[in-house]
C-alpha cells in the first residue's frame, strides 16, 4: 500500500519515519514542510501506521506514503517492511520516534545515514548520527512536538520557516464524499453542516481513562451547546463507542453520534467545518488545530507544556495540584484534576472562544 502524493524522483531519497499517534503526526507536519522545502527535488517517503495514512495524503509533504507492515501484523511483516526499504536505497533516514524499533528497521533496510534523539543505549548503538536533545527538555522532553521534530529536520540541514510552527493539514473531495455518506442515513449531509457549522465533542482519548473528562459533565455542556441552536455531532474511534454512549445517553437533547464511523480523513473534512470542538488532550483537538477552528481542551494528567504552541484559538482548561502532571493512563486517587472543571467554566470558556472568532 502507498499512495503518490507528488510527482517527480530526485536525486536523493529520504526515508522519514514519522510518529505513531494522530496528535503526533500532525505535530510533524511543520517539521515535514521544512524538510521539503530544504529538499525540493528529493524522494521524500513518510512511513507510519496504516490508519494513519489519511493524516498525509492530501497535505503535499512527501512524494509517498508507506505503511509500517510490522507495527500491525507484528515480525511476520518485518521482512516486507525490511525488503521495501532496502529496494528503495534511502541515503537518509530520520527516525522521529524514539524506539529501538524504529531505528532497527531502517537498519535493517541499509538506509546510509541514520539519524534521531535517543535515551536508550540501544537505540543510540542503532542511529549512526544521534541528535542531542536540548537539556532543557529534561528526561520527558517538555517541549512541543512540533519543535522536537523540527530539531531534528534541523541537523539534517533543514530550517524552520520563520515565525511559530504552523500545523499543515488538507481535505480531499474524496474525503468530503466519505463524509457526506456517513452523514446521509443519519439525516444529515455535508453541505447542511457547512450552512450550520456543528459543534463536535470528543468526549474519548485513546491513552486512558484518566485523560478524560467525565461523561456526565460532557453530557451537560453538549446540552447547553445544543440550546444555543448548534447542531452536536459525538466523534470517537470504534474503541470509545462505550463513552460515546453514555454522553448521549445522558443528553435531553439527541446528538449525531459517529462512533467509530469516521476515518482520519473524513474527520478532517468533519472538522475542517465545524463551529466549535470539544475534546480532551487527545488526536482530534490537533486536527481542529491544523484547521483554525476554536477549541475547548481539558488537560488533567498531561501537561501543556509538551503542546504549547498553535493555541491561539484554543482555551485550556486545567486546574492546579500536586499530583498532575502525572501521564498516568488510569488515575489511582479520585480523578480530581479533571473533574473540579466545572460545566460552567467550559460553557464560558466555549462561548467565549466562539464569539472572538465570529467577532
Amino acid at each position: 500500500m502507498s499512495a503518490r502524493v507528488r510527482g517527480g524522483r530526485g536525486p536523493r531519497r529520504i526515508l522519514v519515519r514519522c510518529p505513531n499517534h494522530v496528535g503526533d503526526v500532525v505535530m510533524a507536519t511543520p517539521g515535514l514542510e521544512a524538510l521539503r522545502r530544504a529538499e525540493p527535488d528529493a524522494l521524500i517517503v513518510a512511513q507510519l501506521p496504516a490508519t494513519l495514512i489519511p493524516l498525509l495524503e492530501s497535505a503535499g509533504l512527501v512524494d509517498e506514503l508507506w505503511p509500517v507492515e510490522s507495527r500491525e501484523e507484528g515480525w511476520r511483516a518485518l521482512r516486507r517492511d525490511v525488503r521495501r526499504i532496502a529496494a528503495a536505497r534511502f541515503e537518509l533516514g530520520i527516525a522521529i520516534p524514539e524506539s529501538i524499533s524504529s531505528a532497527l528497521l531502517m537498519r535493517l533496510g541499509r538506509v546510509e545515514r541514520v539519524v534521531g534523539f535517543a535515551r536508550d543505549p540501544l537505540r543510540r548503538a542503532l542511529l549512526h548520527e544521534v541528535v542531542p536533545a536540548d537539556p532543557g527538555w529534561g528526561r520527558r522532553r517538555l517541549v512541543s512536538r512540533e519543535r522536537f521534530v523540527l530539531r531534528l529536520m534541523q541537523a539534517v540541514g533543514a530550517e524552520a520557516a520563520p515565525g511559530p510552527p504552523r500545523l499543515r493539514l488538507a481535505t480531499t473531495s474524496a474525503e468530503a464524499e466519505r463524509l457526506d455518506r456517513v452523514l446521509r442515513p443519519l439525516g444529515l449531509s455535508l453541505a447542511r453542516l457547512v450552512e450550520r457549522p456543528p459543534v463536535v465533542l470528543a468526549p474519548g482519548a485513546g491513552f486512558g481513562d484518566a485523560k478524560c473528562w467525565p461523561a456526565e459533565s460532557f453530557a451537560a455542556l453538549g446540552d447547553r451547546l445544543a440550546g444555543v441552536g448548534d447542531p452536536i455531532v459525538l466523534v470517537g474511534a470504534k474503541g470509545e463507542a462505550e463513552r460515546l454512549a453514555a454522553v448521549a445517553g445522558a443528553m435531553q437533547s439527541p446528538p449525531v453520534v459517529l462512533a467509530g464511523l469516521l476515518d482520519l480523513g473524513a474527520l478532517k473534512a468533519l472538522l475542517r467545518h465545524a463551529r466549535l470542538l470539544v475534546a480532551n488532550d487527545a488526536g482530534t483537538r490537533h486536527l481542529a488545530a491544523a484547521f483554525g477552528v476554536p477549541s475547548v481542551v481539558f488537560f488533567g494528567p498531561t501537561s501543556v507544556a509538551k503542546t504549547p504552541d498553535n493555541l491561539e484559538r484554543v482555551a485550556v482548561l486545567e486546574t492546579q495540584h500536586d499530583c498532575r502532571p502525572c501521564y498516568l493512563r488510569d488515575c489511582p486517587i479520585d480523578h480530581r484534576c479533571l473533574r473540579e472543571i466545572s460545566v460552567e467554566r467550559a460553557f464560558s470558556a466555549a462561548s467565549h472562544i466562539v464569539s472572538e472568532r465570529e467577532s
